[in-house]
């Protein structure tokens, strides 16, 4: 029996898919309607098992993804107070593959060149362990400011937050990094059952239009790659235009490259080369279909340049730029708010008095459009240290020293995501406010008051 399509679904594309899947074709359109929600889990946030124990809606694992869970059920899951504090983040679970294909190590320096809102770079950090260097650059500055929301949300360390073009990335960062993650903008036909607007804007014409961006996008990351390191390339689409056709065109560009065999995970078919006559070492690229497994279908494909990595490349920068005297400042008061000893390594002070600790010496991103260069633990305002909202996500209840537990039904716990405050009799200081033992916010104690630190443009 044909499956009854939505009718916003272009023609063209139902047509398409029908003639490349034949007999699977209706499983696939039924499968491209239901709505699968996915949830990645935060390692930082705690052990996965015990993290899974704490879902408050049943889950089924996502085979090729140990991180992920995703529901058949409908949730309000970006809505609950889990989604706010960074223990799980909401992503495709065939999306989630790119981090696992990709493979990022924790010595290493990575870039994903196209990171908004940012679901693969958080997933990136958390296999890096917090180590290494790792640039999540997004050219729209709209989308860089919600990436850097994320980023914080999720508890990231490592990562610079930039908004630059590929080109001017290329021209400054030749050959820097051991592992590029393009993820291209698309037709996105795997979004359809979310994005009406990716409908509207579906054709054949806008299918050869995105090819022709994504052969110039890659050509211009190709020398951001250094010799033995890999760039992976994935769509949320499945017109083969825009996928085996591209890496096609980009291998006959650049010799210097090869696509190679995708780690083996569940779920993983094989590239289909024969839909735009491309050569067959494209069996190589990896599609997850919405018929076969969780998630709405992604593709994939794994790249390696060739040759042997040049000697002398830059290390993890362990550096400080930070005058005297506001080291002082920052040493004292992150002195009495955390247990550990405050180190100065990679210590920057920004030109608008902010404090970051960063993974790049500053020399290498100095005259980029850099919104976050590397962690943002505290500012200077009027000769003062005041601790920033991205330490608190980033902290363990362990690290800090005065800490209120707050359980979600806690009123207190309404005002205090209000910006308000409560009757707290204890010590003067920084409080870290957790709720079930993960971290929400600073808060300031004072005259016998606990007032809320959360940020203004946070609140509700």
């Amino acid at each position: 029996m044909t499956t009854t399509l939505p009718e916003t679904w272009p023609a063209d594309f139902i047509r398409r898919m029908r003639g490349w899947l034949g007999a699977d074709a209706d499983a696939f359109f039924t499968a491209l309607t239901k709505r699968d929600i996915g949830l990645r889990l935060n390692p930082t946030r705690g052990p996965l098992d015990e993290l899974r124990a704490r879902i408050p809606w049943e889950t089924q694992p996502i085979p090729w993804c140990p991180e992920g869970v995703w529901l058949q059920e409908e949730a309000q899951a970006g809505a609950h107070l889990y989604h706010t504090l960074g223990v799980y983040y909401m992503q495709d679970p065939s999306a989630m593959a790119a981090a696992v294909l990709l493979d990022p190590r924790p010595d290493e320096w990575v870039l994903d060149l196209a990171a908004a809102p940012g679901g693969k770079t958080t997933h990136i950090a958390a296999r890096m362990r917090g180590e290494g260097v790792l640039i999540a650059n997004e050219v729209v500055r709209r989308r860089a400011s919600v990436l850097a929301m994320n980023v914080e949300r999720m508890g990231v360390t490592n990562a610079l937050v930039v908004n630059e073009t590929p080109e001017r990335l290329a021209a400054r960062w030749p050959g820097l990094f051991d592992a590029v993650l393009v993820d291209a903008p698309c037709s996105g036909e795997g979004t359809f059952s979310r994005d009406s607007q990716a409908i509207r804007d579906w054709s054949v014409d806008t299918v050869f239009g995105n090819a022709r961006r994504q052969k110039q996008i890659l050509d211009q990351t190709a020398p951001l790659v250094r010799c033995g390191g890999r760039l992976l390339y994935g769509t949320c689409t499945f017109a083969p235009e825009e996928n085996e056709g591209v890496i096609a065109a980009f291998l006959d560009g650049h010799p210097d490259f090869e696509i190679v065999d995708l780690p083996q995970v569940p779920g993983l078919h094989p590239g289909c080369p024969e839909w735009v006559n491309a050569p067959d070492v494209l069996r190589r690229a990896g599609r997850f279909w919405p018929h076969t497994g969780p998630g709405h279908g992604h593709f994939y494909a794994l790249l390696r340049r060739q040759g042997e990595p040049p000697n002398g490349l830059p290390e993890r920068w362990t550096g400080s730029d930070v005058p005297g005297r506001v080291w002082s400042l920052y040493q004292k008061t992150a002195g009495e708010a955390l247990v550990a000893p405050v180190s100065d390594r990679g210590l920057v002070l920004t030109k608008t008095d902010d404090l970051y600790v960063t993974s790049m010496d500053p020399k290498l991103w100095e005259g980029l459009h850099v919104l976050r260069p590397g962690w943002w633990v505290a500012s200077l305002r009027h000769n003062k240290i005041w601790p920033d909202h991205a330490l608190a996500m980033a902290l363990r209840p362990e690290d800090v020293r005065d800490v209120v537990d707050l359980t979600q039904d806690d009123p207190r716990l309404a005002s205090y995501l209000r910006g308000g405050f409560w009757s707290d009799l204890g010590p003067a200081g920084y409080v870290l406010i957790t709720v079930d033992g993960f971290p929400v916010g600073w808060a300031k104690r004072g005259e016998g008051r606990l007032r809320s630190r959360y940020p203004v443009h946070l609140r509700g």
